[in-house]
């Protein structure tokens, strides 16, 4: 195992090559002129938008058979657990593996980064997080640590069960988690994925509101592996590109493991707006509607979650953040703003998982990525792009 490992780090730097029929080159869904959503986004149009918040990637490939990694996302650099945000995690459809939900949800409060990854490596990925979170210093008399772990199955591109993820993988994901823009596509916890029968991956994206409504920002990040019949801003691109659920109980030729609409779906939610544990449970559902809006089918056997955060210094809690001035949090009639905020970011950042994903031969077969060209011109069909 540890050979294998050792490899995949190896292979892990080059680019994956495009299966042919693929565009070699690839951007996220702006790049192209589509402009989903009315809100602005923020600079990086990313969830390291929101004060504090970082994302680290490691990427484990030995070809063929192996197609895996792990995605960090750290609230903030300093101590989580001295320095406690308030979280809350909302459940559309509990099939899934998601490590630390009953803490979070009985406390309202996040005390470790967040970790995704493929399904059979959430125990390993717990452990390698317990590690590093007794190695803080400060923590040298913890007892007790909650690891948040989720997950996606990338068992069609990756050999699930040779579960190749170890601790290194995980501490290199949080230690070179930073600012600024984010990779995304094949990458990290997303390298093996699929979604709408094309590759899925790691997607990302912001909205900042105006500053007579606040000013706030908020980020999204997505791991893309569902299915559905996808829509792109209300176009129906599944259909005209031929590929999409049921699409062989409604008369068309099948299409095997394309069609299914299982899989999963991981999405954090973050924002620099004073929200408590109980309204970040309402952000963290709006976020599912922005996964509504791409075609999701929301399947039985797909295990989708919200993980919502504040950065917000003021109602942080521990050691740290008990030493700091508390912050009333936001009425509640003052979230609207923020629930579209997080439905466009979501929505947003799972188009940019497809566009940004590159096609890949994995353990089970290839898979290859969204059509650029061809879904341009059914977006410019329906008026999208000039």
């Amino acid at each position: 195992m540890k050979a294998l490992a050792r490899a995949a780090i190896v292979v892990c730097c080059a680019a994956t090559v495009p299966l042919a029929g693929q565009e070699s080159h690839r951007g996220r869904i702006r790049d192209y002129g589509v402009v989903p959503g009315v809100l602005p986004a923020g600079p990086e149009n990313a969830i390291t938008d929101v004060d504090g918040v970082h994302v680290g990637h490691t990427t484990v490939r030995s070809a063929p058979t192996i197609n895996t990694g792990v995605t960090a996302i750290l609230p903030h650099s300093g101590n989580l657990f001295a320095d406690k945000v308030p979280a809350a995690i909302f459940v559309a459809n509990g099939f899934g593996k998601l490590t630390g939900i009953s803490q979070v949800q009985e406390l309202g409060t996040l005390e470790t980064p967040i970790i995704l990854t493929g399904t059979l490596s959430v125990p390993r990925a717990a452990d390698a997080l317990i590690s590093y979170m007794l190695a803080l210093p400060g923590n040298e008399e913890v007892r007790s640590v909650n690891p948040v772990v989720g997950e996606t199955n990338d068992g069609y591109l990756s050999d699930i069960r040779a579960r190749p993820i170890n601790q290194d993988h995980v501490l290199d994901a949080i230690r070179g988690a930073r600012r600024g823009a984010v990779e995304e596509g094949s990458v990290g916890a997303g390298t093996g994925t699929v979604a709408f029968g094309f590759k899925g991956g790691i997607g990302t994206a912001s909205r900042r509101l105006p500053a007579q409504l606040g000013g706030w920002t908020v980020g999204a990040l997505v791991q893309t592996n569902f299915g559905g019949v996808l829509q792109i801003a209300g176009a129906p691109v599944g259909v005209k590109l031929g590929q999409h659920y049921l699409r062989s109980q409604l008369g068309a030729p099948p299409q095997g493991a394309l069609e299914t609409p299982d899989g999963s779906c991981m999405i954090v939610v973050a924002t620099d707006a004073p929200i408590d544990a109980a309204n970040l449970e309402r952000l963290a559902l709006r976020a599912f509607m922005g996964m509504a809006r791409t075609g999701a089918s929301g399947s039985n056997g797909s295990g989708d979650y919200v993980i919502a955060f504040s950065t917000h210094a003021g109602l942080r809690q521990g050691e740290v953040g008990g030493q700091r001035p508390r912050t009333a949090p936001l009425p509640t009639a003052s979230l609207s703003p923020l629930f579209l905020a997080a439905i466009e970011a979501a929505e947003e950042a799972i188009y940019n998982s497809l566009f940004a994903a590159t096609a890949t031969n994995g353990a089970r077969g290839p898979i290859e990525a969204l059509p650029i060209d061809r879904t341009l011109e059914i977006l410019r069909e329906h008026g999208l792009r000039e």
